[in-house]
C-alpha cells in the first residue's frame, strides 16, 4: 500500500468518525450536468440553485479559493470552492478531498474572470471516497491491459472509450426499434445445449451436476429459432452471447454477441435490401448519419452495396477459378502455381480447403461493403442448395474490410433427408479431427420433418460491426468487459500485507 493510499484511508475514517451527511439537505433545485452547458447563460441569469454531481478529475488550491474540475457523467464542469462562502467547511474539504472523490455540489452557476463556466458552491457533501489515486491525469490511462482489464479506470481517463460503449448500445438499441417495428417477435433460446449447432466452431463444455450431464455453451441460436419458425413464429429474432472455445486475436473474442433473425416467405432480393436498411437505420440511430468513417475512408451505408459471388471473388483477386477445382489437392496446386502462401493446415475436406484459399485471396481483398454470394455447399451444411448450381450454397456474407460481418442464407435448408446428409457428412469431418464440425441433431431433424416453411435467415455479429463503425483497432475496445487471462493472485503477499 502506498502511502498516499494510507492517508486516503485516514481521511475516509476521519470523515466516517465525524458523521458527515453524504448529501446536503434542501430543495428547489437543478440538477445540472454537463449536457445542459447550452442553457448555462439562463441559470447564469437566474441564480437558481443548482446541483453538479460526479467525480473529480482535477483540483488546485489557490489561497482561499478551490477549482475542482468534476466529471458527471457527460463532461467536466468546474466547481469553484471559496472560503468566505463555505467558512470551515472549506478547510475541512481541502483537506479530505482527493482527485477521484465522488462529490455533490449545490451552488449557482457562476462565471470566472477568464470566462470559464462554473458552479460557485455553496455547499459540498463527499459522496464517495476514492482510497486509490485515478490514473495519470495529463496522459490517461494508456496501459491496454490495465483498460481492458479495468475498464472502470479506461472510462473516467478515456472518453473515447466511453463514446465506442455508448455508440454500441444505441446501435443495437436502434435495431430492436426497427425489427419490432417491421413485425419480428424478440425471443430467447437456451444458452446451455446438450447439442452445440448453428454454426462451425469449437465448444465450450460444462457439467450439469443435478443431471449429471454434459451441456455445451452454445456457438448460435440458429437451430431454436428455426423450430420456432417451424412451429409458427414467422418473423423472430435473437440478440444475445454465444461462445465459442477459440483463440483471442483483434477480432475474435471467446463470448461476443450476436443478432440472429429469421423470416418465413421472404424473397431474395426482398430480404438482402430489408438487411441493408436494417444496417442503415441502425447506424443512424446510433450516430445520426449513414456515413460511417472507416480506416479514414467514408462508407455508405445509404446506398446499396455491390454484390460478387465467392468464385469471382478469388477469380478476381488470385486467376484462380474454383469451378476447375475437385480435390483438395488441386486446390493445393492452383495455389502453388499463383505463388501463394496459402495455410492450408487442419483444413479437412473440399469445402475448408477452398474456405483457406478465399480468406487469404478474395475475401482479404474486399474494402467496402460488399456481399459475397454462393459459398461452396460444404461450408454451409444449414443452407440450402443454390437452384442454379448444386455446388454452392444458397447464401451472402456482407464483407468489410477483409471481414466477415453478416452472414445470410437467402434459402434457409428446410429438406430434412438433405439436412441429415449434411449433418453425416459433418460426423464424418469430426471422426477425422475436425473440433469445428457440426454435431448430427435429431431433435432438430424431427422438427424438419414436420415441414419448415421456406425461410430466410441472417446473424450478425455485434462486436465485430459496431467496431469497424467506430474505427475500434481491436475487438476488445467495444466489448465492455473481454476475455483475459486471469491474473494469478498472490494470496500470501496479501495476507502479510
Amino acid at each position: 500500500m502506498t502511502n498516499e493510499e494510507i492517508v486516503r484511508r485516514e481521511r475516509l475514517s476521519s470523515i466516517e468518525k465525524l458523521g458527515v451527511d453524504a448529501y446536503p439537505a434542501g430543495s428547489n433545485r437543478t440538477h445540472m450536468t454537463g449536457d445542459v452547458l447550452g442553457s448555462f447563460d439562463d441559470l447564469l441569469a437566474s441564480q437558481n440553485v443548482v446541483i453538479i454531481s460526479g467525480r473529480i478529475t482535477a483540483m488546485r488550491h489557490i489561497g482561499a479559493l478551490s477549482f475542482l474540475r468534476v466529471l458527471d457523467g457527460f463532461a467536466n464542469m468546474q466547481v469553484v470552492l471559496r472560503k468566505e462562502d463555505l467558512a470551515d467547511a472549506y478547510t475541512f474539504l481541502v483537506d479530505h478531498l482527493d482527485v477521484g472523490d465522488i462529490i455533490e455540489a449545490s451552488g449557482s452557476a457562476y462565471l470566472t474572470k477568464t470566462g470559464e463556466r462554473s458552479v460557485l458552491a455553496s455547499s459540498v457533501a463527499i459522496a464517495a471516497k476514492a482510497l486509490q489515486p485515478l490514473p495519470e491525469k495529463w496522459n490517461g490511462l494508456q496501459d491496454v491491459e490495465i483498460r481492458y482489464r479495468h475498464r472502470e479506470l479506461d472510462l473516467i481517463s478515456n472518453p473515447e472509450s466511453k463514446a465506442r460503449l455508448t455508440m454500441r448500445s444505441k446501435f443495437i438499441a436502434a435495431m430492436r426499434r426497427f425489427l419490432d417495428d417491421s413485425g419480428y417477435l424478440e425471443v430467447e433460446t437456451p444458452m446451455l445445449q446438450p447439442i452445440p449447432g448453428g454454426a462451425s466452431a469449437r465448444p465450450f463444455v460444462t457439467h450439469h451436476n443435478a443431471l449429471d450431464a454434459e451441456f455445451y455453451l452454445r456457438i448460435a441460436p440458429e437451430i431454436y429459432l428455426k423450430r420456432l419458425v417451424i412451429g409458427g413464429m414467422e418473423k423472430v429474432y435473437e440478440i444475445g452471447r454465444c461462445f465459442r472455445n477459440e483463440g483471442i486475436d483483434y477480432s475474435h473474442n471467446p463470448e461476443f454477441t450476436m443478432l440472429e433473425l429469421y423470416c418465413a416467405y421472404a424473397k431474395k432480393d426482398e430480404f438482402i435490401d430489408f438487411n441493408e436498411e436494417l444496417l442503415r437505420k441502425a447506424l443512424i440511430g446510433a450516430t445520426g448519419s449513414s456515413i460511417a468513417q472507416i480506416e479514414g475512408i467514408d462508407v455508405n451505408f445509404g446506398t446499396a452495396f455491390p454484390r460478387i459471388t465467392f468464385r469471382e471473388s478469388i477469380l478476381t483477386s488470385c486467376g484462380i477459378d474454383i469451378d476447375t477445382l475437385k480435390t483438395p489437392e488441386d486446390v493445393e496446386a492452383a495455389a502453388r502455381s499463383k505463388n501463394l502462401k496459402v495455410d492450408f493446415a487442419g483444413a479437412l475436406g473440399f469445402g475448408e480447403y477452398l474456405d483457406a484459399l478465399y480468406k487469404k485471396t478474395g475475401r482479404a481483398a474486399i474494402t467496402s461493403p460488399t456481399w459475397v454470394f454462393d459459398y461452396p455447399v460444404e461450408l454451409k451444411p444449414l443452407a440450402r442448395q443454390n437452384p442454379a448450381d448444386h455446388s454452392k450454397s444458397a447464401c451472402a456474407q456482407l464483407v468489410i474490410l477483409g471481414a466477415e460481418i453478416v452472414n445470410l442464407y437467402y434459402y434457409e435448408l428446410n429438406n430434412p433427408i438433405d439436412q441429415r446428409a449434411r449433418f453425416e457428412a459433418q460426423e464424418t469431418l469430426r471422426e477425422q479431427g475436425s473440433e469445428e464440425a457440426q454435431f448430427l441433431d435429431e431433435d432438430f431433424l424431427s422438427a424438419l420433418e414436420h415441414g419448415m416453411p421456406p425461410t430466410s435467415g441472417v446473424g450478425i455479429g455485434i462486436d465485430r460491426l459496431v467496431a469497424f463503425l467506430t474505427g475500434a483497432p481491436n475487438l476488445k475496445e467495444v466489448i465492455a468487459f473481454p476475455t483475459l487471462k486471469p491474473k494469478v493472485v498472490d494470496h500470501a503477499a496479501i495476507d502479510g500485507e
